[in-house]
């Protein structure tokens, strides 16, 4: 189901909770809203739906991708962005790493492990800076 996005700042500089497999239905509005709302925005997480767990979701060359409770476990190529958010009016200047590897559970609560590099990379940290409570 398309959800409406959480504009309030208070709420989103919340950290979120753990996600676990009775959050299938928080992943799955997500994916549908980000689908919604494909033409200006590349990347979700459940606060910006209004639900405070560690869920994202995101565009990886034209795929939808989901983790639960992602962190980034290396990172390496630090440089400077400029990003905006759905939730958010205007853009900041933020620090990102050009690849980071990533563990995370999939939707069946398995716990895996993966390398990202780039635009999506940069998409993941966003997405991460999210469910820690950092507003960009």
């Amino acid at each position: 189901m398309v959800r409406e996005i959480m504009h309030d700042p208070m709420f989103l500089s919340q950290k979120s909770d753990r996600a676990d497999r009775s959050d299938i239905r928080t992943l799955q509005d997500l994916v549908d809203t980000l689908v919604y709302h494909r033409k200006e925005c590349v990347g979700m997480a459940a606060n910006m739906i209004g639900v405070r767990k560690r869920v994202i979701v995101f565009d990886d060359a034209g795929m939808i991708k989901t983790m639960m409770n992602p962190e980034i476990i290396a990172k390496s190529g630090e440089y400077e962005a400029e990003e905006g958010c759905l939730s958010l009016m205007g853009t900041r200047k933020t620090k990102r790493y050009e690849k980071i590897t990533v563990r995370f559970e999939n939707a069946f609560g398995q716990t895996q492990s993966q390398q990202f590099s780039g635009w999506t990379a940069q998409i993941i940290q966003h997405e991460i800076d999210h469910c820690n409570g950092i507003l960009i």
